[in-house]
Order: structure tokens, then sequence, then C-alpha cells
């Protein structure tokens, strides 16, 4: 697999579920420890930049946000050589100026979900990663600055709260989060930002506002209307993966994430069993 080795991972959420735009594609389907990965992994070429593709919920989309195998994911493209990750997602908006087809990159998320493993570690080995700032921002202020030259409306900043799913939010949770001063809802980025960083990947999520969740009077969502965003939405981060891929890695990102297990893991690996210590390899080196 050296061959198809890339520093830079794209996951797409709902409505990116391909990139026509990649040249040169390869499927790989890798084989890791912790299953399956959502779908084949597409490896490809930007504008002559290696990048591997991610469908995040399948590209049939046929996986729910508390189902995606994220343990799956991020080994599989740490095994290809990926250090950063640029997470690509649909969100609800809980503030009248992110308005359905404004791009958003946040600097905090907040972690609502119940049901949901988000770590590699457990059966015998612990670790415990800081997770004060998630996101590598050196990268969402690059992105954020290209976006607004292709005339993409964006904001940068501001608190994503994750929530469980697969329902949307009632009027309730949704009047709650903006009292608690949240920016953006999903059903994602949380959790794959914490395995993600158990990883030592970077990771910058790019949110796709397609609507305002519910809390706006005479603005209820509507899957058509959310739909006919979400394409619009899918355009505009097509032309910017064109623009950014090529230059993203001449972003010098001052996160320390690639060495972040150094300090995290407690469980000394002579206490850890020859069955999780094989699996955890690639993750604590």
């Amino acid at each position: 697999m050296d061959k198809f080795n890339s520093k830079v991972a794209v996951i797409g959420g709902s409505g990116l579920y391909k990139i026509d735009e990649i040249k040169n594609k390869k499927e790989l389907n890798i084989k890791t420890p912790f299953g399956k990965t959502s779908d084949s992994l597409i490896y490809g070429e930007i504008s002559g930049t290696s990048v591997i593709f991610v469908p995040r919920h399948g590209r049939n989309h046929t996986i729910l946000p508390s189902e995606i195998p994220h343990e799956a994911n991020m080994w599989a493209l740490k095994s290809l050589g990926v250090k950063l990750i640029i997470s690509v997602s649909a969100v609800g908006s809980l503030k009248e100026d992110l308005a359905p087809s404004h791009f958003v990159f946040p600097d905090q998320f907040v972690d609502e979900t119940k049901s949901r493993k988000s770590t590699f570690f457990g059966s015998g080995a612990v670790a415990h990663i800081p997770m004060a700032h998630p996101f590598c921002m050196d990268y969402s202020n690059f992105i954020y600055e290209k976006a607004k030259k292709l005339g993409i409306v964006s904001h940068l900043g501001g608190v994503y709260v994750c929530m469980e799913g697969p329902q949307f939010s009632t009027k309730a949770e949704s009047e709650y989060h903006r009292r608690q001063g949240y920016s953006i809802i999903g059903m994602t980025v949380a959790t794959e930002c914490k395995v993600a960083r158990e990883a030592g990947l970077c990771y910058c999520p790019i949110s796709l506002v397609t609507d305002y969740d519910c809390w706006k009077e005479d603005d209820e969502v509507s899957q058509d209307r959310v739909l006919e965003t979400l394409n619009k939405n899918v355009e505009n981060i097509k032309k910017l993966l064109l623009v950014v891929i090529p230059e993203i890695e001449r972003v010098k990102a001052r996160c320390g994430c690639g060495d972040i297990m150094k300090t995290s893991l407690l469980t000394s690996k002579e206490n850890i069993s020859k069955k999780t210590l094989s699996k955890l390899k690639l993750i604590i080196g």
C-alpha cells in the first residue's frame, strides 16, 4: 500500500458521497483490527496532489451517525500515512447570522452523544488525551481564507454541539442549545474528532449549514429545502477543495497532534495484553 500514501484525507458527510474531481482513482479496501471502514477508501489526485476520500455514511448513505466505524476509518487512514483530515458535514444553525448555505469553521465542540464508543482504548489499555483545543485551527484559518476568496460566505469560530441522532431536535432542545450559546448542531464531529486525536491526526471540520434546526418561527426543517441547500453546499465544497488540497501541505500547523500519544498512554505496555497491544500498535507506536 506504500504507493497509495497520502498526507491528506477528506471525510465527506451527507450529500458528499464522491468527488468526481479526483483523478486517477483507486479503490482501497483496508483490513483493520477494528473492522470494516465506512466504505472503500478512494485514493487519487487533485491537481497532482494525492488525497484519500472517505464517504462517512457509505457511498449509498447506509450508515447511521451512531454506527459510523470511526476507529476503523482512522486506523486505515493512519496506515496510509494521513496526517490531516478535512471533515465535511452538514449542520443546523443555532444563530440567525449563520444562514443556510453558509460555511462554518468551529473552534470548539460539546459532545451530547449517549451511546457511542469514541475511543480506541479499553480492554486493558487506558489513555487520556487532551481535548481543550479539539480542532487544528491553523488549517481552519487557511481554508476559511480560501473560502472567502471564492465568495463563499464563511464564519470562523463557534461551538458545534454534537447530538446523538438520527432524529432532529425538538423545539425545546433547539432553544436549550441556543441559550447555551452554541452555534451549530450536527451528529458526527465530536466522536470523529476524538478518535482522530487519539490516532495523532490533525482534524479540521468544515460545517455546511443546511437549515435553522427548528428554533426559527416559520422556518421549520423541511427535507426538500434541506436537500436543495445541501446540493448548493456540495458544489461549493468541491470548488473549495480543488483550491485547498494542492496548497494545504504548506501550512505549518502548531497543534502537536502527531505527538499526542507520547504523554497520553497511562497503562504500561508490559501491562497490556498481547491481543490489545497488537490492535493498538499503529496508534500508540
